[in-house]
Order: structure tokens, then sequence, then C-alpha cells
């Protein structure tokens, strides 16, 4: 009997409400019996959740490793997916694909690695067990299966890239590309979290585009973070501040920038509350990218409006054309980097 063919987008999957897409519905089809012929069906390794996700289930648990495991595994049994109903974001897996659709020409194949470019948020998911859960670098290693749907993006692992290694970079992929389109030879940036994982690729990939007659700075919550990026050397200069202080971080950034307000900001902050230390630095007509899954698309729309910034305010779709490319031609050329990640995210 041949396979059924399902909805492009995945609607085929979406048990309540109707007429949504599956990041939208509140529980989606996660049966891995049924079989579609323009589906993927991948045995998962690991996910690796949502910083602001996880930052949001640790905390909720008090921190418990048990509880955490169980929180997971009550959203996914209630969903059919990794979607954190506070924080509505999801994140990202790795697997082994072992079934591909008929109607489906790719250029993997069963049997291959690949990291989905996807939130979890989105992905029919199913959890046997949770085997280990690594709250320092948001990542659970399961046992259990995903589906990609006919649009859906993945990255088929490298061979010069360890799996963990991968798995860690590819899931902030789109900050560093989006940077790269965003920004110009001869700006000022100024990246808030710019020590976590993604804080960090943005200002390489920054530091890259700006040129010698630009400049960036980095604000991070903790004094070793600031250590490390400037030993890194991706960035003029760095300072600490929490973001959830907004005249503070303005104060601190347009000192390191000699008094001038900045043509880009990039916010990479997991938590709540700092919208408005990415905009309050920014010139009238800047451009504020906001990364983060933490972010109040609400606060800082009328945040902006509240004191008269005209700017151009950009949603961290973690998509963009390449980026998995970019992400990845990041840890190659950069071996500190890549000995940092190795050291922090696997």
């Amino acid at each position: 009997m041949a396979a059924l063919k399902g909805n492009k987008y995945g609607i085929h999957r979406v048990i309540e409400p109707a007429g949504v897409l599956t990041q939208a519905a509140k529980k989606i089809d996660n049966n891995m019996e049924t079989r579609y012929s323009n589906e993927i069906v991948c045995d998962v390794i690991s996910l690796n959740i949502d910083s602001a996700s996880f930052t949001q289930i640790e905390e909720a648990c008090g921190h418990n490793v048990d509880k955490i495991k169980q929180m997971i595994l009550d959203i996914v049994n209630e969903k059919g997916k990794m979607q954190n109903p506070v924080t509505g974001s999801g994140g990202m897996f790795i697997g082994t694909v072992s079934y591909i659709g008929e109607d489906l020409s790719l250029d993997i194949k069963v049997g291959d690695k690949i990291a989905s470019l996807v939130s979890l948020s989105m992905t029919p998911l199913k959890i046997e067990k949770i085997l280990d859960i690594h709250p320092e670098i948001d990542r659970v290693d399961i046992v259990g299966q995903a589906v990609l749907f006919e649009s859906a993006l993945y990255a088929k692992l490298p061979d010069d890239i360890s799996e963990p290694l991968a798995l860690a970079a590819l899931d902030v992929a789109g900050a560093p590309a989006q940077t790269a389109k965003l920004v110009q030879s001869g700006q000022s940036v100024l990246i808030l979290g710019g020590a976590g994982k993604s804080g960090i690729l943005c200002c390489y990939e920054a530091m890259k585009r700006v040129g010698p007659t630009g400049r960036v700075v980095a604000m991070d919550y903790s004094r070793d973070g600031i250590d490390e990026l400037l030993s890194l050397g991706v960035c003029h200069e760095a300072f600490q501040a929490s973001a959830a202080l907004p005249v503070d971080v303005l104060e601190k950034a347009l000192n390191a920038n000699g008094g001038k307000e900045y043509d880009v900001a990039i916010c990479c902050v997991n938590v709540e509350n700092c919208e408005m230390s990415a905009i309050l630095p920014v010139r009238d007509n800047g451009t504020v990218y906001f990364f983060s899954m933490a972010t109040s698309f609400t606060k800082a729309a009328l945040g902006a409006e509240g004191i008269g910034k005209d700017i151009t305010m950009i949603i961290g779709n973690g998509y963009t054309k390449g980026h998995a490319e970019i992400t990845l031609q990041e840890l190659r050329e950069n071996e500190a980097i890549r000995n940092l990640f190795d050291r922090k995210y696997i």
C-alpha cells in the first residue's frame, strides 16, 4: 500500500485547533507508525533546547534534573512536540535518517546523520526515553523519533566537525548569518550577551564585516565572559552589565563608543526585559536585531515608540539562506572559537 501524501507544511499533522500550522497548534500528531510520502523520519540522538526555553524550564524546576526530565516529557506527551508553553520556543535536534518518503528527492539518504534547522516548536516528536540532561549546554540526549516535513530545512552533519559541536553551533546558526547580512563596513555594532554561543559567533562575524574603520562592542553579564571575549579578540571593547538595566547599559555602551550611538545592536540575551537595552544605544534609522526568543516584541515596539526612536527592528528569524554553511565555516576559520565551543558546549 502506497504511503499517504501529506501537506507540504505539515498541516495534516495538526490535531487542534484546525486551520493553523504546526508551530501555532496546541497539539500535533506525533504518531510515527503512519508514514507519509513527503516526510522524513529521524531517530533522534539529542535535542538542543532553545536557550530561553531551557532557562525557563530549569528555573521552574528548581534546577532539579529529574524534574526537568519530567517537564520535558510532559510537554512532548501533551503537545506532540517540544514547545515550551511559557516562551513558545523549541530548539532543534540531531538524528539519523530512518525513512525518506518516496515523493522526496533529496541530497541525503537513510542512515545519514542530520541536524534539523527548523524549530522543535513545530516538529512532531516522540520521546521513548530521556537518557541524559546537560543543563550547562541545554542539551537533552534521548531515544525517540522526529518528523521533518517537505518544507523543512536540515543540514547533513559534516565529517570534520563532531556531532555535539555541530549541534551546539547550528542551534544558533541564524544569528551570525543574519549578522553577516546586516552589518556593513565602517559601522559601529553593539552585541548584548556577547559571551554566549550566539553572541560570540555574532561578534566574530561583525568584526569581519565592519572592517578596519568599524567598531564592535560586546556586553555580557559576567566578568569571565568579558575576559573571554577580549582574549578571543572578537570585539574591540567589552563591558560588564545586566541587560535588564537599560540605563546602565546605555551609559556604558555610549562610553565604549566614544559617546556615539550605534548603527546596529544585536540582542542575544536569553532572559526577559532586555528590549530597551538594545534599543536605547542605537541611532535614529539604525537597526536592532532581536535573536533571543525571550524578547517581547510588544515591549520592543512600544518601548521604541515611547522614547521616539525611529529604528528598524528585526525579529530573530532562525533561518537565512546559507546560515548553516556560514556558521560551520566560522568554526573552521577560527581555531580559538572552535576550541572554546569544544570546551564549553560538548
